[in-house]
């Protein structure tokens, strides 16, 4: 069943940035927010997936703009940040989407894999927010989206490293919120379960996993990238104006 989603006006002309955008739920962010006539900035590791994104959005008020960045280097990230704020303006939504749900063995993690998992799964969220701060508060608030995981609320043996980076997310959320609420800018965590990405199909997904989605969920279905781009829409928006250090769960009741 296909996600309906709602309008928000205040997210008109609004310019969101998404962390990490050419692929899976990023990719449905940028759908989603450019679908609310937002001026979308993105970035990407794979700029033909980002075009192709680009092209398949022909009704939307105005194309996203997708910035080419790394996501390891900080220096280039918040630059990047900081061509999209004059491209088109100071980023009122901040979404913190990139990630790697990279399965692993935790008796043979070495440093530089840690390393690794930590540059991308913690890290450029908390540059990115840093470079964001001055134009939210020219703007008067803003709203940043950090996507969490339930893994660590479900004991996940099988990604331990990546288990923990994302409850530091949880934790950098309600500091940040708690450091910037005073400027009206709002931080909550999106906490999606297992989402039907192109890629969690093609990778991770089994009969095993299936059999434990049947068992698991309260809700029939699965969660798709839709579900998870409805929330962000609702947490980016006014209507959200007094939620923030909060984690908000789309699992089909998993956990």
């Amino acid at each position: 069943m296909a996600v309906t989603l709602p309008s928000y006006p205040s997210l008109e002309d609004q310019v969101v940035f998404i962390n990490g955008g050419s692929s899976g739920i990023g990719a449905e962010m940028v759908r989603a927010f450019a679908g609310q006539g937002a001026k979308v900035g993105f970035w990407g590791r794979d700029r033909g997936a980002a075009e192709s994104l680009i092209d398949t959005l022909h009704e939307v008020p105005r194309r996203p703009s997708f910035f080419a960045c790394g996501v390891t280097d900080v220096t280039a990230l918040q630059e990047t940040l900081g061509e999209c704020s004059k491209t088109l303006g100071d980023i009122g939504v901040l979404v913190n989407s990139v990630g790697n749900d990279d399965r692993h063995d935790i008796e043979t993690v070495d440093v530089d894999y840690f390393d690794w998992m930590s540059n991308i799964n913690l890290r450029p969220h908390v540059f990115a927010i840093q470079q964001v701060i001055p134009g939210m508060r020219r703007l008067g608030g803003g709203s940043i989206i950090n996507l969490g995981s339930i893994a660590p609320l479900r004991k996940n043996e099988g990604a331990i490293v990546y288990t923990a980076l994302k409850a530091a997310i949880h934790g950098m959320t309600r500091g940040m919120a708690r450091r910037l609420g005073p400027d009206r800018i709002r931080v909550n965590t999106l906490v999606p379960g297992w989402t039907m990405t192109d890629k969690q199909r093609r990778l991770w997904l089994d009969e095993a996993g299936e059999k434990a989605m049947d068992e698991s969920l309260c809700l029939p279905g699965r969660v798709h990238p839709e579900d998870i781009a409805a929330a962000a829409l609702f947490l980016a928006s006014d209507q959200s104006r007094m939620m923030t250090a909060q984690d908000l769960i789309v699992d089909g009741g998993w956990t």
